[in-house]
Protein backbone atom coordinates (compact mmCIF):
# COMPACT_ATOMS: atom_id res chain seq x y z
CA UNK A 1 0.00 0.00 0.00
CA UNK A 2 1.46 3.32 -0.86
CA UNK A 3 1.89 6.53 1.03
CA UNK A 4 -1.28 8.40 -0.99
CA UNK A 5 -3.33 5.06 -0.30
CA UNK A 6 -2.50 5.22 2.99
CA UNK A 7 -3.27 9.35 3.51
CA UNK A 8 -6.60 8.66 1.98
CA UNK A 9 -7.97 5.49 3.85
CA UNK A 10 -6.99 7.97 6.89
CA UNK A 11 -8.37 11.16 5.91
CA UNK A 12 -12.42 8.73 4.87
CA UNK A 13 -11.88 7.34 8.32
CA UNK A 14 -11.30 10.20 9.86
CA UNK A 15 -14.40 11.77 7.93
CA UNK A 16 -16.42 9.07 9.22
CA UNK A 17 -15.83 10.18 13.02
CA UNK A 18 -15.77 13.39 12.98
CA UNK A 19 -18.75 15.70 11.43
CA UNK A 20 -17.48 19.19 12.50
CA UNK A 21 -15.52 20.72 9.21
CA UNK A 22 -13.19 22.55 11.37
CA UNK A 23 -12.37 20.25 13.78
CA UNK A 24 -11.72 17.43 10.52
CA UNK A 25 -9.62 20.00 9.05
CA UNK A 26 -6.87 20.25 12.11
CA UNK A 27 -7.30 16.31 12.79
CA UNK A 28 -6.25 16.06 9.21
CA UNK A 29 -3.39 18.60 9.69
CA UNK A 30 -2.14 16.41 12.78
CA UNK A 31 -1.93 13.27 10.73
CA UNK A 32 0.02 14.30 7.59
CA UNK A 33 2.54 16.13 9.80
CA UNK A 34 2.99 13.57 12.98
CA UNK A 35 1.98 10.33 11.40
CA UNK A 36 3.57 11.03 7.73
CA UNK A 37 6.10 13.81 8.50
CA UNK A 38 4.19 16.14 5.72
CA UNK A 39 4.37 19.54 6.21
CA UNK A 40 0.37 20.72 5.76
CA UNK A 41 -0.88 23.31 3.16
CA UNK A 42 -4.53 24.73 3.04
CA UNK A 43 -4.03 23.39 -0.70
CA UNK A 44 -3.58 19.83 0.67
CA UNK A 45 -5.81 19.80 3.19
CA UNK A 46 -8.36 20.94 1.04
CA UNK A 47 -7.74 18.19 -1.63
CA UNK A 48 -7.81 15.35 0.88
CA UNK A 49 -11.11 17.17 2.85
CA UNK A 50 -12.91 18.80 0.08
CA UNK A 51 -15.32 20.51 2.88
CA UNK A 52 -16.38 24.30 3.16
CA UNK A 53 -14.44 27.04 1.49
CA UNK A 54 -10.90 27.41 0.89
CA UNK A 55 -10.95 30.10 3.58
CA UNK A 56 -11.49 27.23 6.28
CA UNK A 57 -8.29 25.09 5.74
CA UNK A 58 -6.39 28.50 5.77
CA UNK A 59 -7.62 29.29 9.06
CA UNK A 60 -7.04 25.69 10.40
CA UNK A 61 -3.31 25.47 8.98
CA UNK A 62 -2.25 28.74 10.36
CA UNK A 63 -4.19 27.95 14.12
CA UNK A 64 -2.14 24.62 13.79
CA UNK A 65 1.43 26.27 13.63
CA UNK A 66 0.27 28.57 15.89
CA UNK A 67 -0.06 25.82 18.68
CA UNK A 68 3.03 23.58 17.48
CA UNK A 69 5.11 26.53 18.34
CA UNK A 70 3.05 27.36 21.24
CA UNK A 71 3.94 24.02 22.35
CA UNK A 72 7.52 24.33 21.16
CA UNK A 73 7.90 27.25 23.69
CA UNK A 74 8.77 26.51 27.36
CA UNK A 75 8.33 28.96 29.70
CA UNK A 76 10.40 28.86 33.53
CA UNK A 77 7.78 30.73 36.01
CA UNK A 78 10.07 31.17 38.43
CA UNK A 79 10.77 35.14 39.91
CA UNK A 80 14.05 33.75 41.92
CA UNK A 81 16.15 32.83 38.55
CA UNK A 82 17.63 35.39 36.43
CA UNK A 83 16.27 35.60 32.74
CA UNK A 84 19.36 35.00 30.88
CA UNK A 85 19.15 31.20 33.26
CA UNK A 86 15.13 31.07 32.05
CA UNK A 87 16.09 31.76 28.67
CA UNK A 88 19.23 28.85 28.71
CA UNK A 89 16.19 26.27 30.38
CA UNK A 90 13.67 27.37 27.76
CA UNK A 91 15.77 26.34 25.15
CA UNK A 92 17.49 23.26 26.95
CA UNK A 93 13.38 22.07 27.28
CA UNK A 94 12.42 22.57 24.00
CA UNK A 95 15.78 20.94 22.69
CA UNK A 96 15.03 18.11 24.83
CA UNK A 97 11.33 18.21 23.66
CA UNK A 98 12.38 18.40 20.03
CA UNK A 99 14.95 15.47 20.36
CA UNK A 100 11.89 13.47 21.71
CA UNK A 101 10.04 14.55 18.45
CA UNK A 102 12.40 12.89 16.40
CA UNK A 103 12.87 10.11 18.12
CA UNK A 104 9.41 9.72 18.33
CA UNK A 105 9.14 10.14 14.12
CA UNK A 106 12.21 7.79 14.13
CA UNK A 107 10.41 5.16 15.89
CA UNK A 108 7.27 6.10 13.57
CA UNK A 109 9.54 5.49 10.19
CA UNK A 110 10.39 2.10 12.05
CA UNK A 111 7.03 0.88 12.88
CA UNK A 112 6.00 1.81 9.60
CA UNK A 113 8.43 0.06 7.81
CA UNK A 114 7.39 -2.70 10.22
CA UNK A 115 3.93 -2.23 8.99
CA UNK A 116 4.70 -2.39 5.25
CA UNK A 117 6.75 -5.57 5.74
CA UNK A 118 3.65 -7.00 7.61
CA UNK A 119 0.93 -5.64 5.47
CA UNK A 120 3.14 -7.32 2.47
CA UNK A 121 3.29 -10.48 4.07
CA UNK A 122 0.03 -10.70 4.63
CA UNK A 123 -0.99 -9.82 1.02
CA UNK A 124 1.36 -12.61 0.05
CA UNK A 125 -1.01 -14.66 2.18
CA UNK A 126 -4.16 -13.52 0.87
CA UNK A 127 -2.83 -14.53 -2.81
CA UNK A 128 -1.78 -17.83 -1.87
CA UNK A 129 -5.69 -17.92 -0.57
CA UNK A 130 -6.86 -16.55 -3.72
CA UNK A 131 -4.13 -18.83 -6.00
CA UNK A 132 -5.80 -21.60 -3.60
CA UNK A 133 -9.39 -20.64 -4.43
CA UNK A 134 -8.87 -20.65 -8.11
CA UNK A 135 -7.10 -24.11 -7.96
CA UNK A 136 -10.46 -25.02 -6.09
CA UNK A 137 -12.83 -23.36 -8.27
CA UNK A 138 -10.68 -25.33 -11.30
CA UNK A 139 -10.93 -28.73 -9.40
CA UNK A 140 -14.41 -28.03 -9.23
CA UNK A 141 -15.13 -26.83 -12.41
CA UNK A 142 -13.19 -30.04 -13.72
CA UNK A 143 -15.10 -32.14 -11.40
CA UNK A 144 -18.36 -30.54 -13.46
CA UNK A 145 -17.32 -32.01 -16.75
CA UNK A 146 -16.80 -35.33 -15.17
CA UNK A 147 -20.34 -34.76 -14.14
CA UNK A 148 -21.36 -33.43 -17.64
CA UNK A 149 -19.74 -36.52 -19.05
CA UNK A 150 -21.13 -39.12 -16.77
CA UNK A 151 -24.71 -37.75 -17.06
CA UNK A 152 -24.08 -38.32 -21.13
CA UNK A 153 -22.94 -41.80 -20.83
CA UNK A 154 -25.74 -42.20 -18.74
CA UNK A 155 -27.95 -40.98 -21.26
CA UNK A 156 -26.52 -42.74 -23.65
CA UNK A 157 -26.95 -46.17 -21.71
CA UNK A 158 -30.70 -45.32 -20.99
CA UNK A 159 -31.05 -44.16 -25.04
CA UNK A 160 -29.42 -48.05 -25.61
CA UNK A 161 -31.50 -49.66 -22.90
CA UNK A 162 -34.74 -48.32 -24.45
CA UNK A 163 -33.37 -49.29 -28.09
CA UNK A 164 -32.97 -53.01 -26.40
CA UNK A 165 -36.69 -52.52 -25.26
CA UNK A 166 -38.00 -51.42 -28.45
CA UNK A 167 -36.59 -54.82 -29.79
CA UNK A 168 -37.65 -57.06 -26.77
CA UNK A 169 -41.11 -55.54 -27.70
CA UNK A 170 -40.81 -56.33 -31.70
CA UNK A 171 -39.22 -59.90 -30.50
CA UNK A 172 -42.52 -60.38 -28.19
CA UNK A 173 -44.56 -59.74 -31.59
CA UNK A 174 -42.77 -61.96 -34.02
CA UNK A 175 -43.35 -64.56 -31.81
CA UNK A 176 -46.91 -63.64 -31.27
CA UNK A 177 -47.03 -63.64 -35.00
CA UNK A 178 -45.68 -66.90 -34.86
CA UNK A 179 -47.85 -68.32 -32.74
CA UNK A 180 -50.79 -67.47 -34.20
CA UNK A 181 -48.95 -68.35 -37.90
CA UNK A 182 -48.39 -71.60 -36.02
CA UNK A 183 -52.72 -72.14 -34.45
CA UNK A 184 -53.41 -71.39 -38.15
CA UNK A 185 -51.33 -73.88 -39.72
CA UNK A 186 -52.73 -76.43 -36.88
CA UNK A 187 -56.29 -75.37 -37.76
CA UNK A 188 -55.43 -76.01 -41.37
CA UNK A 189 -54.39 -79.36 -40.51
CA UNK A 190 -57.40 -80.20 -38.94
CA UNK A 191 -59.21 -79.36 -41.49
CA UNK A 192 -57.58 -81.33 -43.99
CA UNK A 193 -57.38 -84.21 -41.90
CA UNK A 194 -61.62 -83.99 -41.93
CA UNK A 195 -61.63 -83.51 -45.69
CA UNK A 196 -59.18 -85.90 -45.83
CA UNK A 197 -61.91 -88.66 -43.90
CA UNK A 198 -64.55 -87.30 -45.86
CA UNK A 199 -63.09 -88.59 -49.08
CA UNK A 200 -62.08 -91.86 -47.96
CA UNK A 201 -65.74 -92.46 -46.72
CA UNK A 202 -67.06 -91.19 -49.82
CA UNK A 203 -64.56 -94.00 -51.74
CA UNK A 204 -65.49 -96.52 -49.29
CA UNK A 205 -69.25 -95.74 -49.75
CA UNK A 206 -68.54 -95.78 -53.92
CA UNK A 207 -66.77 -99.20 -53.72
CA UNK A 208 -69.23 -100.75 -51.85
CA UNK A 209 -71.42 -99.21 -54.46
CA UNK A 210 -69.34 -100.39 -57.51
CA UNK A 211 -69.53 -103.87 -55.08
CA UNK A 212 -73.43 -103.78 -55.06
CA UNK A 213 -73.63 -103.07 -58.73
CA UNK A 214 -71.12 -106.09 -59.22
CA UNK A 215 -72.56 -108.82 -57.44
CA UNK A 216 -76.30 -107.59 -59.44
CA UNK A 217 -73.99 -107.81 -62.56
CA UNK A 218 -72.80 -111.49 -61.42
CA UNK A 219 -76.68 -112.40 -60.53
CA UNK A 220 -77.60 -111.04 -64.60
CA UNK A 221 -74.75 -113.16 -65.66
CA UNK A 222 -75.73 -116.23 -64.57
CA UNK A 223 -79.16 -115.50 -66.57
CA UNK A 224 -77.20 -114.34 -69.77
CA UNK A 225 -73.57 -114.93 -69.74
CA UNK A 226 -72.84 -112.34 -72.66
CA UNK A 227 -74.18 -109.49 -70.77
CA UNK A 228 -72.93 -110.96 -67.81
CA UNK A 229 -69.49 -110.87 -69.53
CA UNK A 230 -69.57 -107.73 -70.52
CA UNK A 231 -71.28 -106.09 -67.29
CA UNK A 232 -68.66 -108.35 -65.37
CA UNK A 233 -66.07 -106.55 -67.33
CA UNK A 234 -67.38 -102.78 -66.88
CA UNK A 235 -68.24 -103.47 -63.42
CA UNK A 236 -64.43 -104.90 -62.86
CA UNK A 237 -63.60 -101.48 -64.75
CA UNK A 238 -65.51 -99.71 -62.29
CA UNK A 239 -63.77 -101.36 -59.33
CA UNK A 240 -60.61 -100.74 -60.58
CA UNK A 241 -61.11 -96.77 -61.38
CA UNK A 242 -62.53 -96.77 -58.03
CA UNK A 243 -59.58 -98.62 -55.94
CA UNK A 244 -57.34 -96.31 -58.17
CA UNK A 245 -59.19 -93.28 -57.09
CA UNK A 246 -58.70 -94.66 -53.66
CA UNK A 247 -55.45 -95.15 -53.77
CA UNK A 248 -54.63 -91.54 -55.07
CA UNK A 249 -56.72 -90.10 -52.10
CA UNK A 250 -54.95 -92.06 -49.71
CA UNK A 251 -51.61 -90.94 -51.20
CA UNK A 252 -52.56 -87.05 -51.53
CA UNK A 253 -53.78 -87.23 -47.93
CA UNK A 254 -50.30 -88.88 -46.53
CA UNK A 255 -48.62 -86.10 -48.84
CA UNK A 256 -50.62 -83.24 -46.71
CA UNK A 257 -50.00 -84.74 -43.60
CA UNK A 258 -46.68 -84.82 -44.08
CA UNK A 259 -46.21 -81.32 -45.49
CA UNK A 260 -48.29 -80.25 -42.12
CA UNK A 261 -46.18 -81.62 -40.04
CA UNK A 262 -42.59 -80.40 -41.24
CA UNK A 263 -43.90 -77.15 -41.27
CA UNK A 264 -45.46 -77.49 -38.17
CA UNK A 265 -41.69 -78.69 -37.01
CA UNK A 266 -40.55 -75.61 -38.42
CA UNK A 267 -43.15 -73.42 -36.83
CA UNK A 268 -42.19 -74.95 -33.51
CA UNK A 269 -38.74 -73.93 -34.23
CA UNK A 270 -38.66 -70.89 -34.80
CA UNK A 271 -41.14 -70.64 -31.71
CA UNK A 272 -37.94 -71.71 -29.52
CA UNK A 273 -35.44 -69.51 -31.48
CA UNK A 274 -37.81 -66.68 -30.55
CA UNK A 275 -37.90 -67.45 -27.02
CA UNK A 276 -33.83 -67.74 -26.94
CA UNK A 277 -33.52 -64.79 -28.34
CA UNK A 278 -36.25 -63.14 -25.64
CA UNK A 279 -34.15 -64.56 -22.70
CA UNK A 280 -30.84 -62.98 -24.06
CA UNK A 281 -32.57 -59.44 -24.71
CA UNK A 282 -33.75 -59.76 -21.04
CA UNK A 283 -29.81 -60.70 -19.95
CA UNK A 284 -28.98 -57.47 -21.98
CA UNK A 285 -31.71 -55.46 -19.86
CA UNK A 286 -30.72 -56.59 -16.56
CA UNK A 287 -26.51 -55.77 -17.62
CA UNK A 288 -27.66 -52.39 -18.36
CA UNK A 289 -29.64 -51.43 -15.68
CA UNK A 290 -26.91 -52.69 -13.30
CA UNK A 291 -24.90 -50.55 -15.47
CA UNK A 292 -26.97 -47.35 -14.70
CA UNK A 293 -27.06 -48.18 -11.76
CA UNK A 294 -22.86 -48.12 -10.92
CA UNK A 295 -23.38 -45.09 -13.22
CA UNK A 296 -25.91 -43.66 -10.71
CA UNK A 297 -23.59 -43.99 -7.64
CA UNK A 298 -20.92 -42.84 -10.04
CA UNK A 299 -22.61 -39.07 -10.00
CA UNK A 300 -23.77 -39.17 -6.44
CA UNK A 301 -20.33 -39.96 -5.42
CA UNK A 302 -18.81 -36.67 -7.99
CA UNK A 303 -21.45 -34.61 -6.28
CA UNK A 304 -20.48 -34.96 -3.05
CA UNK A 305 -16.59 -34.34 -4.22
CA UNK A 306 -18.28 -30.58 -5.49
CA UNK A 307 -19.81 -30.14 -2.37
CA UNK A 308 -16.34 -30.75 -0.50
CA UNK A 309 -14.75 -28.38 -2.41
CA UNK A 310 -17.29 -25.80 -2.45
CA UNK A 311 -17.23 -25.74 1.36
CA UNK A 312 -13.18 -25.45 1.10
CA UNK A 313 -13.51 -22.57 -0.93
CA UNK A 314 -15.72 -21.06 1.40
CA UNK A 315 -13.59 -21.86 4.15
CA UNK A 316 -10.69 -19.82 2.51
CA UNK A 317 -12.70 -16.42 1.87
CA UNK A 318 -13.48 -16.61 5.33
CA UNK A 319 -9.68 -16.94 6.63
CA UNK A 320 -9.35 -14.42 3.65
CA UNK A 321 -11.54 -12.31 5.29
CA UNK A 322 -10.56 -12.33 8.56
CA UNK A 323 -6.89 -11.68 8.06
CA UNK A 324 -7.40 -8.42 6.33
CA UNK A 325 -9.53 -6.86 9.48
CA UNK A 326 -6.84 -8.16 12.05
CA UNK A 327 -4.02 -6.07 10.19
CA UNK A 328 -6.32 -2.91 10.54
CA UNK A 329 -7.02 -3.51 14.31
CA UNK A 330 -3.35 -3.82 14.53
CA UNK A 331 -2.42 -0.50 12.83
CA UNK A 332 -5.15 1.61 14.91
CA UNK A 333 -3.70 0.05 18.02
CA UNK A 334 -0.57 1.44 17.50
CA UNK A 335 -1.67 4.86 15.98
CA UNK A 336 -3.69 4.94 19.58
CA UNK A 337 0.06 4.57 21.08
CA UNK A 338 1.78 6.75 19.06
CA UNK A 339 -0.81 9.55 19.93
CA UNK A 340 -0.79 8.92 23.71
CA UNK A 341 3.19 9.00 23.48
CA UNK A 342 3.02 12.63 21.72
CA UNK A 343 3.59 15.75 24.41
CA UNK A 344 1.31 17.82 25.98
CA UNK A 345 0.53 21.27 26.61
CA UNK A 346 3.46 22.35 28.92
Amino acid sequence: MSTETEILSEVEALKVKVSDTRTLYREVCALLFFTFGITPTANKLYQYVRRGSMNVPTEEVGKFWDDLRHRARVDIERPDLPDPVKAIAAEAIAALWRQATEAARDELAVARLQYEQEAEQARAGRDAAERAVVGMHAAAEQHRADLECARAETDAMREELEAERRAHAGTLATIQQMQRQLEEASRQQQSLQEGFAAEVAKAREAAEAANERAAGAERRALREIEQERQARARADAAVDAARAKLAEVETSGRELAVQHAAKATRLEIDAHQGKLALEAAARARDGFARRVADLEQELASCRQEVSRHQAEAQTLRALVERLTPAHEVGLAARRAGRRKAEPTDS
